[in-house]
């Protein structure tokens, strides 16, 4: 939120340079992000000053130009070369000297330098208004009131206005401090806590009154809890044309565009008070009654911008007896605004529901200034005073009558909020005890109400504005922000206890696997848990339906709850791959969300993706592809880190693999990896493969055995090592070979090895060669021939019997 200093000082009167005050605001709460230069002219005119035209003549070599010699208040005059077919000896003229800098209309600098133009040389610029930034002339130069003298800064004699204006940081609580006024108040109440007594000034409606009463507009308010209050009034005889400078100065400081003096009276009230307001072209209100009312699903509505929306039965509208005029709180109509034929307006001011407001912006995707405080609270009780003062400034600035009394539809009269404040409570939370006295001044600078003091506390009313403040605990965060954080003392001190916690908490195993993987080369990522509505389509098929969806998305591509962190990471790979990043090493925490049945379920999972290559090429060894076996063996890795047991592989593919293996412990799947569906990876743009691997967190977390500290002593016998080259069926996979050899040796058997896997010619059809080394060991002796002969010899009948393997 952007507040002008010059504009905040017309509610308090106040000496402090921005830079001092943005301090104060800050220990505030409302946070300065930024202080900005605003100037009405670009530059400020600096180096520009008043030129007397000594001489004019016809340029030797140019038909078109002019030879001239201008007194700039230095001791020989500047010879300029001009253009301008209205500059002439006797005149007072704009010149920009040697090294100032203008401004086109688009913000573009350029620098005035000494030059020659058709071999004439000139010195400086005679400007027009437009080269200036003083209007949009550009017919000739700029003539200046004969009375002034020659070498005269031309920023003393325009009224240019230099301003300094606060990026804050508004939290969405803090809906009274969304205006100037509302941002003047606070500062008071921080300014009395540094004995700097200042007074809110607030602009005057005291001379309001009613011209005439030539043009009634009836108001009916169908629903008084989606508009708990609505105001307005009616103005005749106005001129719509551009607003004053100074209005234009006070929108432009803070990012407005100026339209017309209607429109800008309306968004300078807003800015100063925080009440959105809206005014109608009377003469096109049908019947001369507005209706404030729902409408039916699917009803059309062409909205400022020329789009047309399809209006949902919970929109509040504003109509008259025929059509709808505007979004209630959210954006006007196309056919009801005020434009440059616009002789009379009707002046609306409001309460608008904040849920109602905030769910029809959001289902049209529209977010206004109106609408962001709408969507937060307004102050109900300054309805009234916004439509005043807005409809004097319009009288003011555009002439007109007031020709109607004020309607104010307000049924139920909102009341102070009340509270009780115990001293006790104070002094427990801020943990010192803060000065009765000082909490009494804060709370009546904050216009908190005093209503009853008793020996433990104080009886409250809250004002209307401050509808974050609800609660005691509420009371004592405003005493303590004004009061002053920096003010609390900290005990030298600290007591804590230390809780004793499991060595398998989650959070402790995601760092132990986070250290583990980092150190392996990975970079974990973070994406957003709401992914595009594209993306469920490309799960598989019984997967589809059980996506969430959002009801209020931001866009299409944040319009569902992900089903898996595939489709983010390939994002995230897409992303780097771009900018010439292409061997990439991913893993993310991160949840997966599915609806069910009964209810919507979410888990835990870990994810992996590789892409590109394992190492780079260097002159002692040549670059290598990353592959699935790599992708394996760091899920295995993991694995092997949390201790889950042994774990059977079952081979898989699906929509999003198009090779995959799933790992299972006792029929519960624990992890899927594979090769990425290059159906999916064309979807992304991504030329080379990618390898991802998903765990399931919650599944491996209850399978561990964390706390289980196992070890054993360092071999004293060594091991023997024997290879079979077997001749298998080309069904069967290395891990059946593993998995019986393992049931079979028990005592010696350590190990057991794929190496080499042959399938190609000499070989019968549907039959491959895996060589498999044996590792064993006896952990009491050392391993005799005949032992080591016999344990092969009942590995290979296990295999030859169960397999069908022979030996090649």
């Amino acid at each position: 939120m952007k507040i002008s200093y010059n504009w905040l000082r017309q509610f308090i009167d106040l000496e402090w340079d921005a830079d001092k005050t943005s301090d104060l605001l800050t220990d505030l709460g409302l946070e300065v992000e930024g202080i900005a230069t605003f100037e009405s002219v670009k530059g400020g005119l600096a180096g520009v000053v008043v030129g007397e035209v000594i001489s004019c003549e016809k340029h030797p070599n140019a038909d078109r130009l002019k030879l001239t010699k201008v007194n700039v208040g230095e001791a020989e005059p500047l010879q300029i070369v001009c253009g301008a077919p209205n500059v002439a000896a006797g005149q007072k003229v704009p010149v920009a000297t040697i090294g100032t800098t203008l401004y086109s209309a688009e913000g573009e600098a350029w620098k005035i330098k000494k030059g020659k133009i058709r071999g004439e040389e000139s010195y400086g610029m005679i400007c027009a208004e437009d080269e200036l930034g003083l209007g949009d002339d550009h017919d000739g130069i700029l003539v200046l009131d004969e009375s002034l003298i020659p070498g005269t800064p031309c920023s003393e004699i325009f009224d240019i206005e230099i301003d300094q204006v606060f990026e804050i940081g508004l939290t969405p609580n803090r809906s009274d401090a969304m205006s100037h006024f509302g941002v003047a108040r606070d500062l008071k109440a921080g300014l009395e806590q540094q004995e700097v007594f200042v007074k809110v000034n607030t602009p005057p409606t005291s001379n309001f009154s009613v011209d005439n009463r030539s043009l009634k507009i009836d108001v009916e308010v169908h629903d008084n809890k989606l508009a708990p209050r609505y105001c307005g009034v009616t103005l005749t005889n106005l001129l719509v044309q551009d607003s004053p400078y100074w209005l234009q100065n006070r929108l432009k400081a803070i990012g407005l565009t100026p339209i017309n003096n209607v429109v800008d009276a309306t968004n300078y009230v807003l800015h100063e008070l925080g009440q959105p307001l809206h005014a109608f072209d009377a003469n096109k209100i049908k019947g001369a009654k507005i209706n404030v009312k729902t409408l039916p699903k699917g009803t059309k509505f062409i909205t400022l911008d020329g789009v047309e929306r399809e209006l949902h039965e919970e929109d509040l509208m504003i109509c008259d007896t025929e059509r709808p005029m505007c979004i209630a709180g959210v954006f006007g109509g196309q056919y009801s605004g005020v434009t440059d034929e616009t002789t009379a307006i009707f002046l609306e001011s409001a309460y608008f529901d904040p849920v109602s407001v905030r769910k029809t912006a959001k289902r049209h995707g529209l977010n206004t200034d109106a609408s962001f405080r709408f969507e937060r609270g307004i102050d109900i009780n300054t309805t009234e005073y916004a439509l005043l003062r807005a409809a004097q400034l319009i009288k003011e600035i555009a002439g007109g009558d007031i020709s109607s009394e004020v309607v104010d539809l307000y049924p139920n009269k909102k009341e102070g909020f009340q509270v009780f404040l115990t001293f006790d409570h104070i002094n427990k939370l801020t943990g010192q005890e803060i000065p009765r006295d000082s909490i009494k001044s804060i709370l009546t600078s904050l216009e908190i109400k005093v209503v009853n003091v008793t020996e433990a506390g104080l009886g409250l009313i809250i004002p209307s504005y401050r509808t974050d403040v609800q609660r005691e605990v509420d009371v004592i965060e405003e005493i303590l922000r004004v009061y002053g954080y920096n003010k609390i003392e900290f005990n030298e001190k600290f007591t804590t206890s230390i809780a004793k916690s499991s060595v398998s908490e989650s959070h402790k195993l995601q760092r132990i696997v986070g250290d583990l993987l980092t150190s392996q080369g990975f970079y974990e990522i973070m994406t957003n848990s709401l992914v595009s509505q594209e993306y469920p389509s490309w799960m598989n098929e019984n997967e589809r339906d059980r996506a969430i969806p959002i009801m209020n998305p931001l866009s299409g591509d944040l319009a569902v709850m992900r089903q898996t962190l595939l489709f983010s990471g390939l994002e995230a790979i897409a992303h780097n791959q771009n900018r010439q990043h292409n061997d990439l090493k991913f893993f993310e925490f991160g949840k997966e969300y599915n609806k069910g049945d009964k209810s919507n379920s979410e888990q835990t999972v870990v994810s992996l993706w590789l892409t590109g290559n394992t190492s780079r090429a260097h002159w002692t060894l040549k670059e290598k592809a990353t592959g699935f076996f790599v992708l394996k063996g760091y899920v295995e890795s993991i694995l092997e880190r949390l201790a889950v047991g042994l774990k059977k592989e079952i081979g898989f593919s699906d929509a999003r693999f198009a090779e995959g293996l799933q790992f299972k412990v006792a029929d519960v799947t624990i992890a899927e990896l594979g090769v990425v569906n290059p159906g999916v990876l064309e979807k992304f743009d991504l030329k080379s493969p990618v390898f991802f691997a998903n765990l399931q967190w919650d599944a491996i977390i209850q399978l561990g055995q964390f706390d289980a500290i196992s070890f054993m002593e360092i071999p004293k016998f060594p091991e023997v090592k024997r290879d079979f080259a077997l001749l298998v069926d080309e069904h069967i996979q290395f891990q059946e070979i593993k998995e019986l050899a393992m049931g079979v040796e028990k005592k010696l058997l350590r190990e057991v090895r794929l190496f080499d896997v042959y399938t190609g010619k000499n070989l019968p059809v549907g039959k491959k060669s895996y060589a498999v080394s044996f590792t064993l060991r006896d952990a009491k002796k050392t391993l005799t021939d005949k032992q080591i002969d016999a344990t092969m010899e009942r590995l290979q009948k296990a295999f030859q019997t169960e397999l069908g393997a022979e030996l090649r």
